[in-house]
């Protein structure tokens, strides 16, 4: 038998009564003291981890006042900014704060892992969204999510429901555990490849020449042409507008554009060529990105240029995502003086200069370590890429149950 005929006859012929959320589950009411509460079972809204990957062990625990109690089979949902989709099934006890929902099955044909399943639906949290109260910091609306409606299968018989709900727990919980486990094994490679590249571009001295980024390469600041609206195009004759909207996470290159802007806005910023480097200058300050392609930067990049006759661009890319260039970074906009990244900090970088055939023999290295652990090609992101649409597709066919007229409304 197939997966799908599986699913087919375990879903055969069975009927289904949708119900507002708040008929078959409620939140928790009980409150503790902050005794026997540690970073392991305290959860707070900034340890729930976005997009439903669980939550972490909590950098802060409250030493007084109240909390809310949560039990193994409560669901958790962060109610701050519900775009941010945190969400957790509880395996253990603990507590948390009124930042975070501790939603509770209360029936007894609910299965709370199947509640958890329905909740991590995009339209849970579409129709979170829709509700929520406030625009610079939305938050969920209590009342209107207990109204959300939920499918329960074979009301009428509680005992086939619940084996229809373990059943659709254990297929789809297959695969979160199986994405689980890639992700851990995905962090000690990161872990892995961070030691390594930190290992190979560690220079005793004398093994490599020392100098400034400003020295070996021509470093400067993209341009804006003002208004931009008045310069971006489709003529096939447009330069492409290079934003960070055009990066792909993990990728070390930027290989094409969402705009491109006229040849007039292009003489207006700065015009890089294939091969160049540009670093943002703000928020994720530093981050590296090789250019698959010639165009144009905003002032909220900084370029790197005219470095190829001492520098390779695989090994400075590595150099420049490394904990110490990051370090560094980090030390000079934390001054207290600058609050970005300006082209005179980057100038100022100190650079390793092994000779080029040293350079190429890291490079490889490295760039293997970078494939496993950031290409969405190959390697363990591609593998848990393809799982989470594994996981989607059968999450779909097993939550997809008819709905009436009055639930689509």
């Amino acid at each position: 038998m197939t997966a799908g005929d599986f699913l087919e006859s375990l879903l055969d012929g069975v009927a289904v009564e949708w119900v507002a959320l708040g008929d078959v589950a409620k939140y928790s009411d009980v409150r503790i003291d902050c005794t026997g509460i540690d970073e392991r079972n305290y959860v707070g809204v900034d340890n729930l981890l976005q997009n439903g990957a669980g939550k972490a062990e909590s950098t802060y625990v409250p030493s007084e006042g109240r909390l809310i109690e949560y039990r193994p089979g409560d669901v958790l949902i962060g109610n701050i900014r519900p775009y941010l989709k945190k969400i957790w099934l509880a395996d253990q006890s603990g507590g948390t704060n009124g930042d975070v929902l501790v939603v509770r099955s209360i029936h007894e044909a609910l299965n709370p892992g199947y509640l958890y399943q329905l909740l991590t639906d995009e339209s849970f949290f579409d129709y979170n969204m829709q509700h929520a109260k406030g625009a610079k910091m939305p938050r969920g609306d209590k009342a209107r999510i207990l109204e959300y409606k939920i499918p329960i299968p074979c009301p009428s018989n509680p005992s086939r429901s619940l084996e229809i709900q373990a059943e659709i727990v254990r297929v789809l919980g297959a695969f979160t555990e199986l994405i689980v486990e890639l992700n851990v094994e995905l962090a000690a490679r990161k872990k892995q490849y961070n030691y390594y590249r930190d290992r190979l571009l560690n220079f005793d001295e004398g093994e490599a020449e020392w100098k400034t980024l400003g020295d070996v390469a021509l470093i400067q600041r993209g341009a804006s042409p003002r208004p931009i609206s008045k310069f971006i195009t489709e003529d096939e004759t447009g330069v492409p507008w290079i934003k960070i909207g055009d990066t792909t996470p993990g990728s070390k290159y930027v290989n094409g554009t969402a705009q491109k802007i006229t040849q007039e806005g292009a003489r207006s910023s700065r015009v890089l060529d294939k091969g160049d480097f540009i670093l943002s200058n703000s928020m994720s300050f530093g981050r590296p990105y090789i250019l698959g392609i010639s165009g144009a930067i905003h002032d909220g990049w900084a370029s790197i240029s005219k470095f190829s006759t001492v520098l390779s661009s695989h090994f400075l890319y590595h150099y420049l995502s490394s904990s110490s260039v990051k370090s560094y970074w980090a030390g000079k906009i934390n001054s207290g003086s600058v609050s970005n990244l300006n082209v005179d900090i980057i100038k100022a970088l100190p650079v390793p200069i092994p000779s080029l055939a040293q350079q190429n023999r890291i490079a490889v290295l490295l760039d293997k370590f970078d494939a496993l652990t950031n290409s969405v090609a190959e390697g363990l992101p591609r593998e848990i890429e393809l799982r989470k649409k594994q996981y989607s597709y059968y999450r779909n066919l097993l939550l997809s149950f008819p709905k009436s007229e009055e639930v689509k409304a």
